[in-house]
């Protein structure tokens, strides 16, 4: 399961921030989800919706010194938040920003730490009360796809099966005639060239 964003489709209207914070009932100071706007009000500016990208080499499963990350079979990255210390590395170690910490309590204790699950949950039993409270809705458990996903009004925002997002975005490119120039393309396909994967389009 990978998430990507079409930088040329965002149009900046945050619906996938508020759609998460409802879906899932994020707690005050945390937002799973944000967009990111790069040459605000000049020509050439992009807005992308940030939130964790569920790695398959994830930074913050290699820092996090009690080890409460772990990966689904589906290639989701969640946390035990009964197994955090909210020691902060894994928030250090996310070139995303996606492992937030609440706003409330003392000074300087961070607290659980809470980061988007893809809306799969946690460790509870799916479906749980428990589970809700800590990690949200599990609407992969109901065979949905991730809340800010669905309300993307422009099909911006793409999650699901990678292989499958992956070729919607490279139709998407072909067909604007484009590819070096479209965020991600080097990184998702290690071509430099419009159209012309690297392995002779077999993949």
């Amino acid at each position: 399961m990978k998430f990507v964003c079409d930088a040329e489709r965002c149009i900046e209207c945050n619906g996938c921030v508020t759609a998460c914070k409802n879906e899932n009932e994020v707690p005050w100071g945390v937002n799973r989800r944000r967009v990111v706007t790069l040459n605000d009000g000049v020509p050439g500016e992009k807005s992308i919706s940030v939130a964790c990208m569920h790695c398959s080499d994830a930074p913050c499963m290699a820092v996090c010194p009690v080890q409460c990350f772990y990966r689904t079979e589906e290639g989701v990255v969640l946390h035990d938040k009964d197994v955090c210390i909210g020691c902060g590395y894994c928030s250090y170690a996310c070139p995303f920003g996606a492992p937030q910490f609440p706003a409330q309590g003392t000074f300087g204790a961070r607290g659980k730490m809470d980061k988007c699950t893809f809306c799969a949950g946690g460790p509870e039993a799916n479906g749980s009360q428990a589970e809700f409270e800590k990690y949200g809705r599990n609407r992969l458990a109901e065979g949905k796809l991730p809340a800010c996903a669905e309300m993307c009004s422009t099909k911006a925002l793409l999650a699901g099966d990678g292989d499958v997002v992956a070729d919607i975005f490279r139709t998407r490119v072909l067909h604007r005639g484009k590819g070096a120039e479209v965020w991600g393309w080097g990184t998702a396909y290690g071509s430099k060239q419009a159209g012309t994967p690297t392995n002779g389009g077999t993949k």
